[in-house]
């Protein structure tokens, strides 16, 4: 088989679970069973197989699209679905999620995605243990649960990093928490972007006509859509709570500072009047007082010291202190 295909499985028949060569693939007929054809869609080979299925030219455009955003689409002979799935794959971010592009018709099915998605891995498994979904409806609502069961996973794991960042406001006010709350706000912002599309198209599937999916597909893709409606609240929510401890962070930060300058402000008071002395003395022309004094200079300090003292006393008794 071509690199461009990742899959090629049988989902029905008497091979059902089967992997099929290029040669079984060439030669496959609808009496063989559903097949499941899974294509990185950058690649040569892919490309020049879907340019020789008969798809119309917008069916195929959206399978080959290198940047989509989640809908539905019904054509013809069955749905053209884009979603959106969480970025599991080691050394990347969650919140890039990974696209993924599914055709469906009754006795075919012709995905497209370039990175790895765990849900459509796990399901590919469950295909050859002949335990997977065993018409097209069935393998479009598999996905779907598997990406938003995956999406739940990732945002109760967001929910926990607010709790904790929301903790360490009271204890701690580094730079590192500013710039992980900051972070944590771009999260819930990307995810939101591609989540909230994906909740209208599971809807658009719900409302219109479908000759793939009967009334029982359609209240169990409603309960999926319940749980994607609910990680898009829970989203929301986040975002909100890392608005409110970002301001109580900035509070508490804006709190320190004005102490600080508070203090600076009340050394100056005190020594305000002291270097005015000091200076007023310390010019070096004739006249000044005490020059030819031994005692001058100790009474010159207790005076400086008395004058500190009722300054103290007068900032104890207006509460300055």
């Amino acid at each position: 088989m071509h690199k461009g295909f990742i899959y090629c499985l049988l989902l029905t028949g008497p091979n059902a679970g089967q992997t099929l060569s290029e040669e079984q693939l060439a030669n496959w007929k609808t009496e063989d069973g559903l097949l499941w054809v899974h294509l990185k869609y950058k690649s040569t080979d892919a490309r020049h197989w879907l340019n020789n299925q008969k798809l119309e030219k917008a069916e195929r455009d959206i399978l080959l699209a290198s940047d989509t955003r989640p809908r539905v689409v019904h054509s013809t002979n069955g749905i053209l679905l884009t979603l959106r799935g969480v970025n599991l794959n080691p050394d990347s971010a969650p919140e890039d999620m990974v696209s993924i592009r599914i055709y469906s018709e009754e006795h075919r099915i012709i995905s497209t995605c370039e990175r790895q998605l765990q849900s459509i891995t796990e399901i590919a498994d469950s295909i050859k243990a002949v335990k997977g979904p065993i018409d097209s409806a069935g393998f479009i609502l598999s996905v779907v649960d598997h990406l938003t069961q995956r999406q739940v996973g990732y945002i109760n794991k967001l929910e926990e990093l607010m709790d904790e960042l929301e903790e360490r406001v009271v204890t701690d006010t580094n730079k590192s928490l500013r710039m992980d709350i900051a972070e944590l706000r771009r999260q819930t912002v990307v995810l939101r972007r591609y989540l909230a599309p994906q909740r209208e198209a599971l809807g658009k599937i719900l409302h219109e006509s479908s000759l793939l999916l009967d009334q029982q597909d359609k209240i169990r893709l409603r309960e999926t859509q319940d749980n994607l409606i609910r990680v898009i609240e829970d989203l929301d929510a986040i975002r909100d709570r890392a608005s409110v401890t970002q301001e109580e962070l900035q509070s508490r930060q804006a709190e320190q500072l004005n102490q600080r300058l508070y203090f600076l402000s009340l050394i100056s008071a005190i020594f305000l009047p002291l270097g005015f002395l000091t200076g007023l003395l310390g010019v070096n022309i004739g006249g000044i007082p005490g020059a030819e004094t031994n005692w001058a200079f100790a009474a010159f300090c207790g005076g400086l010291i008395t004058l500190i003292a009722m300054q103290m006393y007068l900032f104890y008794r207006l509460k300055w202190i």
